[in-house]
């Protein structure tokens, strides 16, 4: 039989929009007898879910809290993985467990869609994954020292030792003393509304910045990202990375070229139907 069953795993998980995007990329494509579904999994479940998967499954999306833990249960990690310690992709083949990073290529090719390639005054808020995930994304333009701003810089070695693989300079700073200057490039790595003193000092011009990528995506716009457009700068969803790394990890798993047009309104038809309900 051949592979055709995938799957998002994460805790919680429910809110999901990857079975969206892969269901409205398989109906785009013809791809009968392809499902997507979402599983509720956490850490301690991990192992058991895996050894479950019979040879029908393709592939599987990674949310929190599984990126890290996925890896000691890999049978191969790509380079990437290894380098950025975080897979969102494992796609099974020939009984073998393979991850991949797409949020990698996801926050790149966002950058590059919205016309944004900074080669440095670039600032990063937030120092988990995501953040690791921008800063090997970035390596390839910027050519200067990356900021990045958090609540406990004690907290950021693991993404100074990412950085160091990626050869990306980085200096830590604490998020209430981001210097007072223009950024070609802010990127907010935060959840909820853990970026809005940013967005205070944004309206109040205490700081300015050329660009803003805030992950968040919903509720859009998040206060940052609404400062960030009053004052002029180009604005990038998180959306768009939610998209692209789906779009990678779609052709990973089915061999065939992402429809993006098409996963891109799934999702925000979707985003749509969801405030409504509200």
């Amino acid at each position: 039989m051949a592979a055709s069953r995938a799957a998002v795993l994460g805790s919680p998980v429910a809110h999901s929009l990857s079975p969206v995007l892969h269901l409205a990329a398989y109906r785009a494509l013809g791809l009968e007898g392809w499902t997507y579904g979402a599983i509720e999994c956490d850490e301690q479940r991990l192992p058991g879910v895996l050894a479950s998967l019979g040879p029908d499954w393709a592939g599987l999306s990674l949310t929190m809290p599984l990126k890290r833990a996925v890896l000691p249960l890999l049978d191969l990690a790509l380079p990437l993985v290894t380098r950025v310690g975080a897979a969102n992709t494992v796609i099974l083949r020939g009984n073998r467990r393979v991850g991949h990073n797409t949020d990698v290529p996801g926050i790149a090719r966002a950058l590059r869609g919205a016309g944004v390639s900074p080669e440095g005054n670039v600032a990063i808020v937030g120092s988990g994954g995501t953040a690791c995930a921008a800063i090997a994304a970035l390596r390839d333009t910027v050519s200067d020292q990356v900021t990045v701003a958090v609540r406990a810089p004690e907290r950021a070695e693991p993404l100074r030792e990412v950085a160091m693989r990626f050869g990306v300079p980085v200096r830590i700073a604490e998020l209430g003393h981001l210097a007072s200057q223009t950024w070609d490039l802010l990127i907010s790595t935060v959840p909820g509304h853990a970026a809005d003193p940013l967005a205070e000092k944004l309206t109040a011009g205490v700081i300015s910045a050329k660009a803003v990528f805030d992950v968040v995506y919903d509720p859009w716009p998040t206060a940052l990202a609404t400062a960030a457009g009053a004052s002029g700068a180009t604005v990038i969803s998180g959306y768009e990375l939610l998209v692209q790394q789906a779009v990678g990890q779609f052709e990973l798993m089915t061999g065939h070229k992402a429809p993006v047009a098409e996963m891109h309104a799934a999702g925000l038809a979707e985003l749509d139907r969801r405030r409504n309900n509200r």
